[in-house]
């Protein structure tokens, strides 16, 4: 009985030692994959990068100018347009201003000229900023716009970095979502949209107040409807 005990234990140690080594080189020889440490969702695996970048726009102003001229107030206009298109009240307006140049009075009576038509597209005085530029040596130095917009550059595609007629995973391909995250980034008209979502605009007041109005005096807040806007009854 001794020496069957004996070899019975020796054969279960010999057996669980080849198990322990068949596991060992079940894990080294052939690694498992996980989904889970995987990037399978295109927008993290193919990123859109969101970066600021200054956009100028430069006005020669001559010695004794009153002001713009229609085409320099032409181009103020579609610069605004862009920075109210492009960044959404994300960022300061900056006008640079000349001084210490022959043209620095003109240079002033231009900034004069461009309030009103700040004021007229909504960009607000604390939105904008006024900064003196050394303009010595220079005949006429500029008047100098700038604000920082927001640019979306997409991912770079055509990754296939294996064959996928001979892949075993269950996983999406590397290549997959790529295309769509770059027409993506081509086409959104803010890029700041990317960043965050946009402030809230001001309520409007108007109907606000006609409405406070007409409960204050007890009557319908409703809007009025003629009689051909009021569905009747057939017979």
């Amino acid at each position: 009985m001794t020496f069957k005990k004996a070899t019975l234990a020796a054969s279960l140690a010999i057996s669980v030692a080849a198990v322990g080594l068949a596991g060992c080189e079940h894990f080294e020889d052939k690694p498992s994959h996980s989904a889970g440490w995987s990037l399978i969702d295109p927008s993290q695996r193919h990123p859109i990068l969101v970066s600021q970048q200054p956009n100028t726009v430069s006005l020669a102003v001559s010695r004794g100018a009153g002001g713009l001229t229609p085409s320099q107030r032409a181009q103020v206009y579609n610069f605004l347009t862009k920075y109210r298109a492009q960044d959404g009240g994300n960022s300061k307006i900056v006008i640079s201003v000349p001084a210490g140049s022959a043209n620095e009075v003109a240079a002033m009576h231009a900034v004069a000229d461009m309030r009103p038509l700040l004021a007229e597209q909504g960009v607000s005085d604390s939105s904008i900023s006024v900064e003196p530029y050394a303009g010595e040596g220079q005949a006429q130095p500029p008047v100098k716009l700038s604000y920082l917009k927001y640019i979306a550059e997409g991912p770079e595609c055509g990754r296939w970095p294996e064959n996928l007629a001979g892949s075993k995973r269950n996983l999406n391909y590397a290549n997959f979502g790529c295309t769509q995250q770059h027409n993506l980034a081509a086409q959104i008209a803010n890029p700041a949209d990317l960043v965050g979502p946009r402030t809230m605009t001001p309520a409007p007041a108007d109907r606000r107040d006609v409405t406070y109005e007409k409960y204050m005096k007890g009557e319908s807040s409703g809007t009025a409807r003629s009689g051909d806007e009021r569905a009747t009854k057939g017979q």
